[in-house]
């Protein structure tokens, strides 16, 4: 690295840089320039860890101004070196890396790497709790109180956060023991310059953060819509640059993103739907895809190029299934899943394809099949190509995003449930119940914590953190106005 490189564990350094007009106006680069360290356990099995870390660079004009993240094409100015990402599976090495794993507080396992911001760790044994620590030439990563970002005064603080680095590896996969894990849909809107809509998913993230804590969450299932920084009328970002998730991924869930796996599933704003870019390439980068999923071609347990399907275990009790649900215009068909290739593994996944099925299978999509609106409508493609699938293989639960609000459908037998407001929220009620098989809704920002044991699924729609310290669960209302009980229970 170069002699500007902020020292590790200190990332403070003073540079002197011209002024030039930056992307929202203000210099590139000012009088002070701060580098934030970050960690990611980017994937988790019974057996394996992928722990990666990086960070993000930040400049003031003076000591009375604040923050701001210092874009992409800035990064060589303000690292003092050629760097064209910070943070994710292709950012350039910030040096010699060790990585050591913990148990009992002996040191079971060290990984090196000089050549990437991550490693895969290997021979761990499942359902175990480890602690790991990130060394990068010879000092700690990420050590001590943190920078965070503060929403109210726009910039950066201390404010007495710091990372716990230790994971739970998942239950064997012969193991069916209860498990619980969280949903979290389309959360990508950023915690700054949005009003009230950053401030729900800075919330929201302290919530999840919480729950992970107390509920023992294993990992976090994401319905789309992952990243996309805003509206084009209010902030400039699309998610197609590593700036762009500081704010709606990276620093939202900062502290469980270290200790939590996330499984995405690719939303509208993550693809070409919604906006002129396409997201893709970061979405690959920061969520590890091409590292996590690419192998399990191979073994019938993904399906990718392009598109995005996977399938994975949380023990032998539950199976989830991605299916990718955006428009695949490049491909001459609706949707992705519309594929030949595509559909044919999502038969065969739901069919289990002459394997030993596990006792709940999962599928996760962005779209929702059935949709009370009042901003989308069902996804008819789904309902013509994809339920059938689900009926014929006996799913029982259906989870997805899009529209931002709750809702939960039965239809036919299969319980369907929306969950997309952990960041922006649909305050209007929907309104095509019936064709919906709408039982429940809420206008109320969220996330799911999901407990599956033998008998039954219980699914906790929760909103924030009351005052208390508690989790509240967030009201829910039937067709008719009445309230509903919560937990919802599938059995």
């Amino acid at each position: 690295m170069g002699a500007l490189r902020p020292r590790l564990g200190v990332g403070e350094a003073i540079l002197k840089r011209p002024r030039r007009a930056g992307r929202y106006g203000e210099p590139v680069l000012g009088a002070d320039v701060h580098f934030e360290p970050f960690l990611h356990l980017a994937d988790l099995s019974a057996e394996d860890a992928l722990i990666a870390w990086g960070g993000f660079w930040f400049h003031r004009e003076s000591v009375d101004a604040q923050w701001h993240v210092v874009d992409d094409e800035e990064l060589s100015e303000a690292a003092g070196e050629p760097r064209t990402e910070s943070i994710g599976a292709r950012s350039e090495p910030f040096g010699h890396a060790v990585v050591e794993i913990e148990r009992d507080g002996e040191v079971v396992t060290r990984v090196e790497t000089a050549d990437y911001n991550w490693v895969r760790v290997s021979g761990l044994e499942p359902d175990t709790e480890y602690r790991y620590r990130v060394l990068v030439d010879g000092e700690p990563w990420a050590e001590g109180e943190r920078w965070d970002w503060d929403i109210e005064q726009a910039t950066l603080v201390q404010a007495g956060g710091s990372y716990d680095n230790r994971f739970h590896t998942f239950p064997a996969p012969d193991a069916r023991v209860p498990v619980t894990f969280a949903v979290l849909g389309d959360f990508g809107i950023g915690i700054y310059e949005q009003g009230e809509d950053g401030e729900r998913q800075l919330r929201l993230g302290a919530a999840l953060e919480r729950a992970a804590s107390v509920h023992g969450v294993r990992l976090v299932l994401t319905t789309g819509d992952n990243v996309y920084l805003g509206d084009e009328d209010t902030v400039a970002g699309t998610g197609d640059e590593d700036d762009d998730w500081y704010p709606c991924f990276y620093q939202p869930y900062r502290y469980l993103l270290n200790r939590i796996p996330f499984f995405p599933t690719v939303g509208n704003h993550d693809a070409a739907d919604t906006e002129n870019s396409d997201d893709r390439e970061q979405l690959d980068d920061n969520f590890f895809l091409e590292h996590r999923f690419r192998s399990w071609v191979d073994a019938g347990r993904a399906s990718l190029d392009p598109g995005l399907f996977y399938r994975f275990g949380l023990g032998g009790l539950v199976e989830f299934v991605c299916i990718d649900t955006s428009l695949a215009d490049e491909l001459d068909v609706e949707h992705y899943f519309d594929n030949a290739e595509h559909l044919e593994w999502v038969r065969k996944t739901l069919s289990h394809n002459g394997g030993e099925p596990a006792r709940w299978q999962i599928p996760f999509s962005h779209h929702p099949p059935f949709c009370a609106g009042p901003h989308h409508d069902s996804t008819q493609g789904m309902i013509d190509r994809l339920v059938p699938l689900f009926q014929e293989a006996g799913v029982s639960l259906v989870l997805s995003g899009h529209e931002h609000n709750f809702q939960h459908s039965i239809v036919d037998g299969i319980d369907y449930v929306i969950s997309g407001a952990a960041g922006k929220l649909q305050t209007d009620p929907p309104t095509d119940f019936q064709a919906a098989g709408t039982r429940a809704w809420a206008s109320a920002g969220h996330f799911l914590i999901v407990e599956a044991d033998e008998e039954r699924i219980r699914v906790h729609p929760v909103g924030e953190v009351g005052a208390d310290g508690a989790l509240e669960a967030i009201e829910l209302r039937d067709p008719a106005g009445g309230v509903v009980e919560t937990p919802l229970v599938v059995r």
